[in-house]
């Protein structure tokens, strides 16, 4: 075994476990909030409480700062030249951190307006109790938004361990705010959400600046508003701001297409698809999150056989992995679903449409797989506008084919269409 692929086989462990920590506290989250909300209207305001804020996240490509911005301090770290990484971080740093307020204040000041043009099949008392729940949701992207900047830096420094505890204390928190609640008052979304705020500023954000800190990444001062890693940073970014990508909004069609079924559908949607993203995550996302600085320092490196390498090894094993995965999902999917989520609130007929809905879903794990790794392939060598381009495609013709499924099968329909 070589040194490159024993380092990344090193990073690629600690990803999973981390990882796989974080989604089976998110299997625990889920749980809670099935067994003291149920497939409840309530349940669907906690999920669509997520779909604003999430917009904007993506609108300031907050899903790929990693991707943006490890590109760029590799180079850096390639050349061994700390004073121009803490320059170009900070030059990041401060033009992420003011489109984020800027959008982040619009977002809290047009909470209701949006709100209604978006679920404006629900009625006004339900819409009365989204508007607050979002504003909630949007505060904690803040948190999510900036650590993630500390989290792209840890990572361009080949260091996962830190980064990979951030997502523990976010769900833990959620945990934390159901439970809470259950013992002192009646459990509501809000309290769920409180609990995720709290999380999201002390593992998302707080974590993640003293694991940046420690390794010598500063906010320096002295560095112009025309610093190239602006710029730099701006047009890696651009595509993903204005452009449509797979995952930004394979997790929106749930809480779009939802309001048009049953009440529950949301819920029983965001519950399947959480069990169907246990694997994704723990194999395709950990293979593209830890191989992704690898390739990125390969083609600065200009290796880009051995960046080839990389890709190929990763794609073998996590597509195997991954079809082996909805084989054992599919004959035990009653089973997985009853066992996880039937308690309190949670009843047999519930467990019966969401396990349906994770048939239709785990069929998507394999295409997953290689959608993790194949588009951070393309994203190391900065070739942002393709992966973009084929979402956004993806986008104008899946639409009207789950308005036409929604309308014929419902929640069904929906994961189909998803899948």
């Amino acid at each position: 075994m070589t040194r490159r692929s024993a380092s990344l086989g090193q990073a690629a462990a600690i990803v999973s476990a981390g990882i796989l920590l974080s989604r089976l506290l998110g299997v625990v989250r889920e749980q809670v909030i099935g067994a003291l909300l149920g497939r409840t209207a309530d349940t669907d305001l906690y999920v669509n409480a997520f779909t604003i804020p999430d917009y904007l996240y993506f609108l300031l490509a907050g899903g790929y700062l990693a991707i943006t911005l490890v590109p760029i301090l590799t180079e850096h770290h390639a050349e061994g030249d700390d004073i121009g990484l803490n320059q170009s971080f900070t030059a990041v740093f401060r033009a992420v951190g003011l489109l984020a307020l800027v959008l982040l204040a619009a977002g809290l000041l047009f909470a209701r307006p949006l709100v209604e043009l978006i679920f404006n099949q629900l009625d006004q008392g339900l819409i009365d109790r989204l508007v607050p729940l979002t504003r909630v949701a949007i505060a904690l992207q803040t948190f999510f938004l900036l650590g993630a900047l500390f989290t792209a830096a840890q990572y361009a420094e080949r260091r996962f361990t830190i980064p990979a505890l951030g997502p523990l204390f976010y769900n833990g928190g959620i945990i934390a705010g159901g439970v809470i609640a259950a013992i002192t008052a009646k459990p509501t979304p809000m309290w769920f959400l409180v609990g995720g705020l709290i999380g999201a500023a002390i593992g998302s954000f707080g974590l993640q600046w003293w694991g940046a800190h420690r390794l010598g990444i500063r906010l320096v001062g002295g560095v112009p508003p025309s610093h190239p890693a602006t710029g730099r940073y701006l047009k890696l970014a651009f595509p993903l701001m204005i452009g449509q990508t797979v995952v930004a909004l394979d997790e929106q069609w749930p809480r779009l297409f939802g309001q048009l079924a049953e009440s529950g559908t949301t819920a029983g949607l965001n519950f399947a698809r959480r069990l169907n993203m246990l694997p994704v995550g723990v194999i395709a996302q950990a293979a593209g999150v830890a191989s992704f600085p690898f390739m990125a320092r390969l083609f600065s490196e200009r290796r880009t056989d051995e960046m080839r390498d990389t890709v190929t090894v990763s794609l073998r094993s996590a597509v195997a992995v991954g079809a082996l995965a909805t084989g054992l999902i599919i004959p035990t999917r009653d089973t997985i679903v009853r066992v996880i989520y039937q308690w309190g609130e949670f009843s047999a007929a519930d467990t019966e449409v969401v396990s349906t809905f994770l048939l239709y879903f785990s069929l998507s794990i394999p295409f997953w797989v290689m959608h993790q790794i194949t588009t951070r392939a393309f994203y190391a060598q900065r070739r942002m506008w393709l992966p973009v381009v084929i979402g956004t495609v993806t986008t104008a013709a899946i639409v009207p084919i789950l308005f036409y499924l929604t309308d014929r099968n419902g929640g069904d329909g929906i994961a189909a269409g998803s899948t």
